[in-house]
């Protein structure tokens, strides 16, 4: 565990209250055992939830529906009051909220008002961005809100690598941003928010792995991650798909074709502890659902509760315990099943 890691832990143990880990116990629980009968058996609410602040987008990244344009639902941003009455119900319970889903969080005018409004309630709060609008002023801002975690995609160490999968980025504006928040921490003589340099791991890159190391620590990333990368047409392979197997989501078959490592086993923890918002309310299963057609219900309409609750939400549960590949969203996915420790 690194040093950040251990600030996030400690501050995750300060916030502890019974209620929410009676609902953490409720959760895991009831997870194992609809795990093992191979029926829904959910109990508690949700310990994270991942909510979209907007769908707007400055790159072009070739696989990603926000970037590319290709969304059937509209483009808008995340209302406050609907934020606070999400809030309301759901903070005595709720344990993180992640300001991101799809979209360039920071296009948001008042993203930092958001992420102040959850840590307020004691909830941890992270982010992920491409960081390029992240000024000196905006800094300061980030460190005031109270943000704990924020994610930095930094896939290319120099400009020529950098824009082939982060189209109309600029490295330079990553950089400086990345230096802005280490200046405002430093400022405020505060440890947040954690900043963790993402490096998504793609065949045109996968030769600076080392130097994006290097530059993490330049920049004072408290870590240097790397993410494999999902991609929508690899069945004949992608050129995006690494040849460093670590790093790689799919297998080359004796028959010259791809597919995804990693067995689609029938339950899956992320239905059990969390879920998505979308910037206008609707409540989806999961993040790999980026278009929302998996909708459960709409936040607004209805209570959080009734739609967590819901025989739809129920139903969805049941699916996935009793064939997950069959569900379009769970095809490509390599996550989901891992629980806490």
């Amino acid at each position: 565990m690194n040093a950040g890691d251990r600030i996030a832990a400690a501050y995750f143990l300060r916030q502890t209250t019974v209620r929410r880990a009676r609902n953490e116990l409720s959760l895991y629980t009831s997870y194992h055992r609809s795990r093992l009968s191979g029926k829904n058996l959910h109990r508690g609410m949700p310990a994270s939830v991942s909510i979209e602040p907007t769908t707007a987008c400055n790159l072009g990244c070739p696989e990603c529906p926000s970037g590319l344009k290709k969304f059937t639902r509209p483009t808008g941003m995340l209302k406050a009051p609907l934020l606070t009455a999400l809030l309301d119900e759901i903070a005595p319970t709720l344990r993180h909220v992640q300001f991101y889903f799809q979209g360039e969080p920071f296009i948001h005018p008042q993203i930092t008002d958001l992420f102040a409004a959850a840590d307020a309630r004691g909830i941890y709060t992270s982010t992920s961005t491409n960081a390029h609008f992240i000024s000196e002023k905006k800094a300061d801002d980030i460190v005031r809100s109270g943000l704990r975690q924020m994610t930095v995609s930094i896939d290319g160490t120099t400009q020529e690598v950098y824009e082939q999968y982060r189209i109309h980025g600029r490295l330079s504006k990553v950089l400086e941003g990345a230096k802005n928040l280490a200046e405002a921490k430093k400022r405020a003589k505060s440890p947040w928010p954690l900043v963790f340099f993402q490096f998504l791991v793609v065949k045109p890159n996968q030769h600076q792995i080392a130097e994006v190391i290097k530059l993490g620590a330049e920049y004072g990333a408290d870590d240097v991650r790397f993410k494999t990368a999902q991609v929508y047409d690899y069945k004949h392979g992608n050129p995006l798909i690494p040849t460093i197997d670590k790093y790689a989501r799919y297998r080359k078959m004796p028959d010259g074709t791809y597919r995804i490592k990693n067995a689609l086993l029938n339950h899956c923890w992320k239905m059990w502890h969390s879920c998505v918002l979308t910037w206008d309310g609707r409540v989806v299963p999961c993040c790999f659902d980026k278009d929302a057609s998996h909708q459960l219900g709409a936040f607004g309409e209805a209570s959080f509760r009734e739609i967590w609750k819901s025989r739809a939400y129920d139903e969805f549960r049941a699916a996935v315990l009793r064939s997950r590949g069959e569900i379009d969203i769970c095809a490509n996915c390599t996550e989901g099943t891992k629980v806490w420790g």
